[in-house]
């Protein structure tokens, strides 16, 4: 099974923002050498918790420091931003490093409605836009604007030997058509939605027209949490959940510690919506969670999976990676 990450670029609370920078990079190695397929970074703005805001500058300097592993934005925010502008970025990443950059394509604003209305003009003009901005996107990476375009001597140098792989990143029938009707591959956040995942990607296959991609490619985004026993992933879990209370609160200084969220006078009722992280996550031992994953794999009929971990301790956050990927026998393929 072809398994791959999603960082978050988490910052633990107590720590700094460039520690969780250096451990995003340190992840990325992590990840290469554990035989992951790609590594994509998030965009986020003025999150309290998350590090990063500019994920084409991590790009670069985690592509310096890595070889194989392919890189990508989870995703990036095109409302905010000109295509023009996003091409000539991953093309010049994508030139740097051969056959190794993706464009995860998504329309969330990424952040508070202040920082929405920092980041760009009119973000709701962008966001019905989107259509017509992933086309133009499109046509800038492979230079194939029809010879009467406006843009049609306009290049998005430096031009690569080849061109960075655009995904459409999303969590809705929508996302899944715009992807299908823009031949483009598809990346279903079930993370981070309570929509019908199975139907969505049916729909993406079923009416995906050849474009970008010769024929429909998927991945499913999972949130998991791997421990070596269940009581070490129960413990990373509750970490998780007072991360999400927090920021639900606005009250979040940074992921929790394991003691803090152990000891955390939680109310009869926030006791009780720990449960609904287990029906969100997968959490457990590596037999319990590739166990799981395989399911989810042949549930949603997906080519790959992504998986996004969030913790306190960078080093359980790479151990969790580390020992699905022993469960998966990735570590051979990785050259660890």
């Amino acid at each position: 099974m072809d398994l791959s990450i999603l960082d978050q670029s988490p910052i633990p609370s107590g720590q700094t923002a460039q520690a969780a920078l250096q451990a995003s990079m340190k992840l990325a190695q992590s990840g290469e050498k554990f035989g992951y397929t790609r590594y994509w970074i998030a965009e986020h703005h003025d999150l309290e918790g998350l590090a990063c805001s500019a994920p084409e500058v991590m790009l670069g300097y985690i592509g310096a420091n890595t070889n194989t592993i392919r890189l990508g934005c989870g995703a990036v925010l095109l409302p905010h931003y000109k295509p023009y502008k996003v091409a000539e970025t991953y093309n010049m990443l994508a030139t740097l490093f051969p056959n190794r950059i993706d464009i995860g394509i998504g329309r969330a604003p990424g952040g508070s409605a202040e920082a929405t209305m920092a980041l760009s003009d009119n973000f709701l003009d962008g966001v019905r836009k989107m259509p017509e901005k992933v086309n133009e996107l499109i046509q800038f990476l492979h230079s194939d604007f029809p010879n009467d375009h406006m843009f049609s001597k306009v290049k998005a140098k430096p031009l690569p030997s080849i061109v960075p792989e655009p995904w459409i990143l999303g969590t809705s029938k929508k996302s899944a058509l715009m992807a299908a009707e823009h031949g483009t591959s598809y990346a279903f956040g079930l993370f981070m939605s309570d929509q019908d995942g199975v139907e969505i990607l049916d729909l993406y296959k079923t009416h995906f027209r050849k474009g970008v991609t010769k024929e429909p490619k998927t991945i499913l985004t999972v949130s998991v949490l791997c421990g070596e026993t269940t009581e070490k992933a129960d413990d990373l879990a509750w970490s998780s959940y007072l991360w999400r209370l927090q920021n639900a609160r606005g009250e979040a200084k940074g992921i929790p510690s394991i003691e803090i969220a152990r000891t955390y006078p939680y109310t009869p009722s926030e006791k009780e919506g720990f449960k609904d992280i287990y029906k969100k996550m997968i959490i457990g031992t590596p037999k319990e969670v590739s166990s799981q994953l395989i399911d989810l794999k042949k549930k949603y009929g997906v080519d790959e999976i992504m998986i996004v971990t969030i913790t306190h301790q960078f080093e359980d956050r790479e151990k969790s990676y580390e020992l699905i990927a022993r469960e998966f026998d990735l570590i051979s393929k990785g050259g660890f």
